[in-house]
């Protein structure tokens, strides 16, 4: 589905991203995992075409996106939801949701998304700045059901949350797996990442330096503790 190739990536003189190549195919759970600074939120960022310049190849859907633009690539069916979470914090939780277009048939309704996400049911029309973190982040993920993107960018979806909460989190991403959506996965927290990808990215300086299989862990953990710190 995604097919990432020699992407370079800059803000501004800022060079961060130094060809960065690596592959999801439809309905796999991949996680980017590294340290901080090690280019995982520029190249979600990048794959939307959200940093100043980017060169190399993005392939989507078998469709060379690298040249599009932010708003094209997110209606041929990207959805990104990013660290930041961006809840209009004066719009309902059901606003909130009604506010991204449907760009393209098989997102998930309203009772759908509501029967996913129970929490954000109760609160539906509760403002964004009445949320705790852990329902922000939900409604954040929830937001980009309804267009019919396919591939999902999350970025450090469990960031600050309470472990109760991440585990609700990683039930949401498999029970997305199971209904067909592939994603993306940007974290620092490796413990969570081995609960729902398929492969794991290593990321160090701007680089992917190594690609571990889920059912590889085990084998792999000193490898990872040295990349990770875990």
């Amino acid at each position: 589905m995604l097919e990432v190739k020699g992407l370079e990536a800059w803000y501004g003189e800022s060079h961060i991203l130094h060809g960065v190549g690596l592959e999801i195919r439809s309905g796999e759970v991949v996680t980017l995992l590294g340290r901080n600074g090690a280019g995982k939120t520029t190249t979600l960022r990048a794959i939307m075409g959200l940093v100043g310049r980017r060169t190399g190849s993005i392939r989507f859907d078998g469709r060379e996106v690298i040249g599009a633009r932010s708003d094209q690539i997110a209606r041929a069916g990207i959805g990104y939801c990013p660290e930041e979470r961006g809840i209009f914090a004066s719009l309902t939780v059901t606003e909130n949701l009604l506010l991204p277009p449907v760009v393209q048939p098989g997102g998930l309704d309203l009772d759908t998304i509501y029967a996913l996400f129970p929490n954000l049911k109760e609160r539906a029309n509760s403002p964004g700045t009445k949320l705790s973190g852990g329902e922000q982040q939900m409604l954040a993920i929830a937001r980009i059901l309804r267009t019919g993107a396919k591939l999902l960018l999350l970025d450090e979806p469990s960031e600050g949350l309470a472990p109760v909460i991440v585990q609700q989190i990683g039930r949401t991403i498999r029970e997305l797996k199971q209904r067909g959506f592939t994603v993306l996965l940007v974290e620092q927290n490796f413990r969570f990442a081995q609960t729902v990808a398929d492969r794991h990215y290593v990321m160090e300086h701007g680089q992917v330096v190594d690609t571990v299989a889920n059912a590889d862990l085990a084998a792999s953990m000193d490898r990872l503790h040295e990349y990770l710190g875990v």
